[in-house]
């Protein structure tokens, strides 16, 4: 990780494959607020290089760092990410770990290519950062509602999936600590001793907005067993939504249970955390409204 050769600032590390479809919205949307966004390419058959390419040319080699990572590598949930190593080249590990490895700033986060950036909310929580400087030492996490085209063609949040994030996505210190490792259904993020904290909501997860509903990727045909398969059922069949923030809000709010287990879980603590404060972090109004008064939709329709 060269730990101590690393600058002072923050990293996003981008893992990519066929994310044409808001590739560049997610780069606009975050590039200024980040020293370096590193963009990790892998069997991509898209216009995803394409895309990279130019933006990169548009915003320097320095700003936007494009890297092939040319190894076959096994989906989630197949069969072949179940059998192979974490330190295989054709591991999604090794893959994740390449791409947080290629950073060069002391702080990084891993950023997905269809997030779509909630500007003020993504400034405050870098800002924070730099001014800690080396006393940040904190996972300081982060989630987005997830979007939906409902039967009428609105923006809404699915139900029974409605957030993205749930600790397992934050800004951190990179060390020797922090690296990923194998489970038989994904990658796990190894934080060390780092202790966690909800910092807001910094982005709209598109994933369900793309045309395969972002399951392209998982290979499904050769891997009808997967966790994914039995997920995009259920994106596909149930569009079970809410339209308005407040109806978001009462959605997930915590069981009694949940908020039993807070007590000694700080998982179930950094969620209820999270869920309380989407009435604080967005007005209550409809999706469509909340993402354009807080996101540059604009990135997406143009």
């Amino acid at each position: 990780m060269n730990v101590t050769g690393r600058l002072p600032g923050i990293s996003a590390f981008m893992r990519i494959r066929n994310g044409e479809a808001f590739l560049e919205a997610t780069i606009r949307s975050h590039i200024s607020y980040f020293d370096e966004i590193v963009a990790v390419h892998n069997q991509c058959t898209d216009r995803s290089v394409e895309i990279l390419e130019s933006l990169q040319a548009e915003f320097g080699e320095e700003k936007l760092r494009v890297i092939h990572y040319t190894d076959r590598v096994y989906p989630p949930g197949s069969t072949g990410h179940i059998e192979t190593p974490g330190d295989s080249p054709n591991s999604l590990v090794n893959y994740y770990n390449f791409s947080l490895a290629a950073t060069r700033y002391q702080v990084a986060t891993k950023l997905d290519d269809d997030h779509l950036a909630i500007g003020q909310a993504t400034k405050e929580a870098t800002d924070s950062i730099r001014m800690l400087g080396s006393a940040f030492n904190e996972m300081h996490c982060f989630s987005g509602p997830n979007l939906l085209l409902n039967e009428n063609g609105d923006l809404s949040v699915p139900l029974d999936d409605s957030i993205s994030g749930g600790g397992d996505i934050g800004f951190f210190p990179v060390s020797e600590e922090t690296y990923f490792t194998h489970d038989r259904r994904f990658e796990r993020f190894h934080r060390g001793n780092l202790p966690r904290k909800f910092v807001g909501f910094l982005y709209w997860h598109l994933k369900y907005l793309k045309p395969d509903h972002g399951f392209g990727n998982y290979e499904l045909d050769q891997n009808p067993n997967s966790r994914y398969a039995k997920r995009l059922k259920t994106v596909e069949s149930d569009r079970a939504s809410t339209l308005r923030v407040a109806e978001l809000q009462r959605s997930v709010s915590p069981s009694v249970w949940r908020r039993f287990k807070a007590i000694v879980s700080t998982k179930d603590r950094l969620q209820n955390a999270r869920d309380a404060a989407i009435l604080s972090s967005f007005a209550d109004v409809s999706i469509t409204e909340a993402v354009k008064a807080s996101a540059n939709w604009d990135l997406v329709t143009s």
